[in-house]
C-alpha cells in the first residue's frame, strides 16, 4: 500500500500477512539506482481497474483490459474523423470530473493518444470558474452541469451582451438579422430600467430562436448566425473560456430543452454520450450538426455490437414497429469479467428511425406498489424535473404502499418568486414548508397515482459531502434511503 501522505510507523506495525505500507517518499527510494525492463503486456492484461458510481449500493470494481482501451480510442478516433472534427494537438481538454470516473478516464486517454494537451482542476468545484481560464477546445460535462449553465444563462452574458448589441454597423451590414436583434432594442427602450435581468433574457431567447431556426433548415452551426453569434451568443461561450468547439455530455440522460438551448447559443458542437463503466464507456455518441438526433444519444459507435431486449413487466418490445427495450452491449469493450454473450445495461432504450438510440427508462430502478402497477421511478423523476421550480427531486415507493413519497430541492429564486406572487410571505424556510408549495406541478399526462405522490421539499439540497450524490451528480439511491 503507497500512502501519498505520512504513514507513521504505529501504521507500519499494525501491517499484517505480509503486507508492506509505504510513504510515496520511502516508495520513490526504493528504485533508486536500480533498472529494470519494462514488463511484456499483452492485449488481454488488466489495463485498470474503475469502479461504478455506486447509485444502487456499493461502488463495484470493473476489470478493465488494454483492448477495451485501445479498442474504445481506435473507435471515438474514427467517429471524430467521420464528421471533420480531428482531434489535434492543439486541442485542450480541462479535467475537472474526478479521475475515478470513467467517463473521464477514457476522455484523458484519447487526448494521451494524440498528444492534445491536458489541464487539471484544483479540486474545489468553486474554483472551476477560474480554472475555466485554460480555455479548453474541448469540454467535457455531466447533465447537472449543463443544467447550471442553462440556468444562468443571462448572468454569464452580463453586460457586456447590451453594449454589443448597441452597435449599429452589425445592423447595416447583415441586414437579415437586423429585425432580430431591432426587437430586442425595443425591448430596452420599454423595459431596461426595470426590467435588466428579463431584458438580457430575452435578447439570448430571440437570437437562440433565430439561429436555431436556420439550424433546422440544414445550415451549420458556424453559418445558422454571424451577427447573433457575434454580438449576443458567443458571450456563453466567453463563460466557459472562450475556446470551446465541442462540449460532450455524458453519465446521464441531458434534458432536450438544455441541449437544444446550448446546441444554439453556445457557438460550438454540443453532442451527447452514453456509456457505462462495464462497456469502457463510449457505446453510443450523437452526431454535430444533425439536429435529427436531438434528444438521443445518437448511433452506436463502430466498435460494438447493440441489440434490445423485450423488457415484458414494462411494456416494451423489442419486435414492435418502434423497437422499444433493454439495451444489450457486445464486444472488445465489455469489461474482462465478460467474456462471451451479450452484456445487459439495464437502462431502456428506443431506436429511432435514423438509426439513433434514445435512453426512455430505467430498467434498474423499478418496483412495484401495492395495487400491482410497476414503477419506473427515474423516469417519473424526469417527468417532475421538469418543472420550473424544482431542482432535483428523489422519489421512493415500495410493495406495501400504493403511493409514492418525494423529497424535492426546490430552486430558491424561483420558489421566492412563485411565493410573493401567492401571496406566500417568510423566509426561504418557511415557504419550503408551507403546503401550498408541495403541489408541485409536471409536464405531461400522469396517472391518478403517480399524481398522489406525497411531497417533502428540503431547503438542503442534495450534495457529496452529506453523501447523497456521487461526485458526477448521480442520486444515491440507498443512501438517499
Amino acid at each position: 500500500i503507497v500512502s501519498f501522505g505520512k504513514v507513521t510507523p504505529e501504521q507500519k506495525a499494525e501491517a499484517k500477512y505480509s503486507l508492506a505500507i509505504y510513504s510515496w517518499e520511502d516508495f520513490l527510494q526504493l528504485g533508486e539506482s536500480k533498472q529494470f525492463d519494462l514488463p511484456e503486456r499483452t492485449k488481454s492484461d488488466i489495463c485498470t481497474i474503475m469502479y461504478t458510481s455506486g447509485t444502487t449500493g456499493d461502488p463495484m470494481g470493473v476489470m478493465i483490459s488494454n483492448c477495451s482501451i485501445v479498442t474504445l480510442i481506435a473507435g471515438v478516433k474514427h467517429l471524430v474523423e467521420s464528421v471533420n472534427e480531428e482531434l489535434t494537438e492543439k486541442d485542450v481538454n480541462l479535467s475537472y470530473l474526478p479521475l475515478a470516473h470513467i467517463f473521464d478516464r477514457v476522455i484523458e486517454e484519447f487526448f494521451i493518444s494524440r498528444g492534445a494537451l491536458m489541464g487539471f482542476c484544483r479540486g474545489d468545484v468553486k474554483l472551476l470558474v477560474d480554472d475555466i481560464e485554460l480555455k479548453s477546445s474541448i469540454f467535457c460535462a455531466v447533465p447537472r452541469v449543463l443544467d447550471r449553465v442553462h440556468s444562468v444563462q443571462c448572468i454569464i452574458c452580463s453586460e457586456t451582451v447590451i453594449t454589443s448589441v448597441h452597435h449599429q454597423v452589425y445592423y447595416r451590414r447583415f441586414l437579415g438579422e437586423a429585425n432580430c436583434l431591432r426587437r430586442c432594442l425595443m425591448w430596452h427602450t420599454q423595459l431596461y430600467s426595470f426590467f435588466k435581468f428579463a431584458y438580457v433574457k430575452q435578447i439570448i431567447v430571440s437570437a437562440e430562436f433565430h439561429k436555431f431556426g436556420n439550424m433546422k433548415k440544414g445550415t451549420e452551426h458556424e453559418d445558422a448566425s454571424f451577427i447573433c453569434d457575434r454580438v449576443v451568443l458567443s458571450k456563453v461561450n466567453s463563460g466557459l473560456g472562450g475556446n470551446v468547439r465541442l462540449i460532450l455530455s455524458s453519465a446521464a440522460p441531458l434534458s432536450d430543452h438544455v441541449e437544444e438551448f446550448l446546441r444554439g447559443v453556445a457557438c460550438c458542437h454540443v453532442p451527447q454520450g452514453y456509456g457505462l463503466t462495464e462497456t469502457c464507456a463510449g457505446t453510443f455518441v450523437s452526431l454535430p450538426n444533425e439536429l435529427s438526433v436531438l434528444g438521443t444519444v445518437g448511433p452506436p459507435v463502430p466498435n460494438v455490437d447493440r441489440c434490445l431486449e423485450s423488457v415484458p413487466e414494462m411494456g416494451y418490445d423489442a419486435l414492435a414497429s418502434i423497437p422499444r427495450g433493454e439495451i444489450c452491449v457486445r464486444g472488445d469493450t465489455i469489461f474482462r469479467v465478460f467474456v462471451d454473450g451479450w452484456f445487459l445495461t439495464g437502462d431502456v432504450g428506443e431506436w429511432q428511425p435514423n438509426g439513433s438510440m434514445k435512453i426512455i427508462d430505467r430498467k434498474k430502478n423499478i418496483f412495484k406498489l401495492s395495487q400491482g402497477e410497476y414503477v419506473a421511478v427515474e423516469n417519473l423523476e424526469n417527468v417532475f424535473g421538469l418543472a420550473s421550480v424544482i431542482d432535483s427531486i428523489w422519489i421512493y415507493g415500495n410493495s406495501f404502499e400504493s403511493f409514492l413519497v418525494a423529497v424535492v430541492n426546490p430552486k430558491k429564486q424561483a420558489l421566492e418568486s412563485w411565493a410573493a406572487e401567492n401571496g406566500v410571505h417568510g423566509g426561504f424556510n418557511s415557504i419550503c414548508q408551507n403546503p401550498k408549495a408541495k403541489r408541485v406541478r409536471s409536464r405531461g399526462a400522469l396517472k391518478d397515482w403517480k399524481r398522489k405522490s406525497t411531497a417533502h421539499i428540503d431547503p438542503v439540497p442534495f450534495d457529496m459531502e452529506r453523501d447523497p450524490l456521487t461526485p458526477t451528480y448521480k442520486k444515491k439511491r440507498s443512501q438517499l434511503l
